[in-house]
């Protein structure tokens, strides 16, 4: 059976909603708290609670910061202004209710002066100023898994190309001072840590449901969607359901989540349930925003394998539909090519590659070839034609066969490693990987070989 994880997103999406619902679900708290423990700063502390929404009991993430990096994402006054001072959720939120997610990235300094009627907020408090560098080298002392890393990198990859298209600025000058702030990596780490505790094989987001109107940030009124989501929506093709309903429901790091784990966005015909999950969202809208997360099985893969109890190659593996993308460049540099590369993998191409080839008049040039699921399909083609020369691209659907695959960790004299097992009936290949590998030969000063075969040797 085909393992799912879906998140629905009726009422919007935030980092800790996401956090939220997946630890509802089921994933390992205890594993979370161990990789949050070792981010060194402390200015924040977590707290894993229960709360109402609607009646429905769900569970709250908090990222409880300290005051001096406190925000202002739970003052409806402050967002939105008298407009929406009539609007709120009634639910019991046990003395925490705003949701740390201090976003809407500027890469200047501005005045910081806001004033309103019934609230006064200084602004003159200090905010950690990190940019993509500061942020991985936290993400790379980390004790992740391979997945959860790449799923973390790949998240932040997303927000800091929406951030440096919003405020026209080259990707290495973005400065999180605000979606890179702790409470925000604290949200993204959590939950890339939590995804990859339940091992899905499929996680499917369907339509983000997001409002309309306008939002203060911390340097002024901007429209909603907020830029940096629309920029992701547009560069990921992260499925958006536009309303009318007044107020922002999906926050950048909420969409970046998303955008980087979906892997299509329509459920199979037929699943089995197997649990489900209510990440409570702490702003004070009516309705109130709630993630839900369900763990489900397609009842369509490997059926016959289930009705029957019979044993062969298939219930080993799973078949996926997936698109197989072509282009060839002949008028393209090398750097253009290379960026462009770059741009398909972090937006969610399952595999690229260039293969040289030679066009009319005996002109060299590359094949561009690009791997990528349902979802992704239309977002693909926009980098193509935005990065490269192309004019045309060539699409075809493939089905495919995929050995199932699980992680397991190895013990070696350079410490445990993780090693990828893939299998096929009776068929059963060891993989260790790569960025684990690197990592204990980096600190053990071995060289890669040595600790690859010792983790081959020990994985067997």
């Amino acid at each position: 059976m085909s393992k799912i994880l879906y998140l629905e997103c009726n009422t919007g999406i935030s980092g800790d909603m996401t956090v939220a619902a997946l630890l509802d679900l089921g994933a390992s708290e205890a594993r979370m708290r161990e990789v949050l423990g070792a981010i060194p700063d402390e200015s924040f502390s977590i707290q894993v609670q229960r709360v109402k929404k609607a009646g429905l009991d769900c569970c709250d993430f908090n990222v409880v910061l300290d005051a001096e990096h406190e925000n202002h994402d739970h003052d409806m006054e402050y967002l939105y202004g008298h407009e929406h001072a009539h609007d709120h959720d009634h639910e019991h939120h046990h003395d925490h209710d705003h949701e740390h997610e201090h976003h809407h990235d500027h890469d200047h300094e501005h005045e910081h002066e806001h004033h309103h009627e019934h609230h006064h907020h200084d602004h003159d408090h200090h905010h950690a100023h990190r940019g993509p560098r500061e942020v991985q080298a936290i993400l790379d002392q980390l004790p992740m898994t391979d997945g959860a890393r790449a799923i973390a990198e790949r998240t932040f990859a997303i927000l800091t190309a929406a951030e440096a298209k919003a405020h026209g600025v080259p990707e290495e000058e973005v400065h999180f001072h605000e979606v890179g702030a702790i409470d925000s990596i604290v949200d993204v780490v959590a939950a890339a840590v939590l995804i990859d505790d339940l091992g899905a094989d499929q996680i499917i987001v369907g339509p983000i449901t997001e409002g309309t109107g306008q939002v203060r940030c911390q340097h002024g009124i901007i429209p909603v969607p907020v830029p940096a989501v629309a920029n992701i929506a547009a560069a990921t093709g992260l499925p958006l359901r536009l309303t009318d309903r007044r107020g922002e429901l999906v926050t950048p790091t909420g969409a970046a989540l998303a955008a980087a784990v979906m892997t299509a966005s329509k459920l199979p015909e037929t699943v089995t349930i197997k649990g489900i999950g209510l990440g409570a969202g702490k702003r004070a809208y009516d309705p109130p925003s709630v993630v839900r997360a369900f763990l489900l099985e397609d009842a369509r893969v490997d059926g016959q394998a289930a009705r029957d109890g019979s044993v062969g190659p298939a219930a080993f593996c799973q078949s996926e539909t997936v698109w197989k993308l072509e282009a060839d460049i002949d008028d393209s540099t090398g750097e253009q090519l290379g960026f462009t590369l770059e741009r398909l993998l972090e937006a969610g191409a399952r595999d690229a590659h260039f293969l040289p080839v030679f066009m009319k008049k005996n002109r060299p040039a590359w094949e561009l070839t690009v791997i990528t699921d349902d979802a992704h399909r239309e977002a693909m083609e926009r980098i193509l034609f935005r990065e490269t020369t192309t004019i045309g691209i060539r699409r075809q659907q493939v089905e495919r066969t995929i050995m199932a695959r699980h992680e397991e960790s190895a013990e070696t004299e350079f410490g445990p490693i993780r090693v990828k097992v893939c299998s096929y009936g009776d068929i059963e290949k060891r993989y260790p990987e790569y960025e684990s590998v690197r990592a204990a030969a980096l600190h053990s000063g071995t060289p890669f070989t040595d600790v690859f075969q010792a983790a081959l040797k020990a994985a067997r």
